[in-house]
């Protein structure tokens, strides 16, 4: 079966729907220095994709468009790492990351295609 194509609107959303699961995973992290640290990281890597995403939607060339996806694409692969990195403390259950990576992998490869489209199309 192929897959539907999404449009710009439903990536967005579904960026903004991953960067609020980050947010609400962040503030229920332990209090900890190393925890800080990490929700810091994350909280930063995990919202920059919706954030970028829409400044590519408004790219001054193709070029320019090129470079914002990629730089999502780097933020949800920063992200996905401090994911597992978390994942492997003791502050939350087994396995209560695993749909937040299930979702960021989904997002690296939708990222990946577009950008070698985007690279194609040149």
């Amino acid at each position: 079966m192929e897959k539907k194509k999404m449009t710009p609107q439903e990536v967005e959303s579904r960026l903004i729907e991953f960067a609020s699961r980050i947010i609400d995973l962040v503030e229920s992290m332990p209090k900890t220095p190393a925890a800080k640290h990490l929700g810091g990281q994350l909280l930063r890597s995990g919202t920059s994709p919706a954030l970028n995403y829409g400044e590519a939607q408004s790219a001054e060339s193709r070029e320019d468009f090129l470079h914002k996806m990629k730089v999502c694409l780097k933020e949800l692969r920063e992200t996905l790492i401090c994911l597992k990195l978390i994942a492997k403390r003791t502050w939350f259950a087994e396995g209560k990351l695993t749909p937040l990576m299930a979702e960021n992998n989904e997002l690296v490869a939708m990222f990946v295609a577009s950008t070698k489209t985007a690279s194609g199309n040149k």
